[in-house]
């Protein structure tokens, strides 16, 4: 699978996560903290499994810690899609 860059992974996020919460992706801003959205533990569990899909490739458990914000994660997506595009 190719590489997938950090506004991909941001739009995919944002388009995502506006969904489940019913809103217009304008109203998903990229520096909010996951924590903050209304997004409960389930609704989190199905989106980082979509995810994983997507991506095609598993992520770690303390991935949305470590990278709270759409802004974080794209940024840790795109450069873990990266080296593992390479390393396959």
């Amino acid at each position: 699978m190719p590489a997938v860059t950090a506004p991909e992974a941001e739009a995919w996020l944002i388009e995502k996560i506006a969904h489940r919460l019913g809103v217009a992706t304008t109203e998903v801003s990229r520096e909010v903290y996951f924590d903050e959205l209304d997004l409960d533990s389930t609704e989190a569990l199905i989106l980082a499994g979509e995810l994983e899909n997507w991506l095609g490739f598993e992520l770690s458990t303390t991935t949305l810690w470590y990278h709270p914000t759409i802004k974080d994660l794209a940024v840790y997506l795109a450069e873990e899609s990266v080296q593992r595009a390479t390393a396959a």
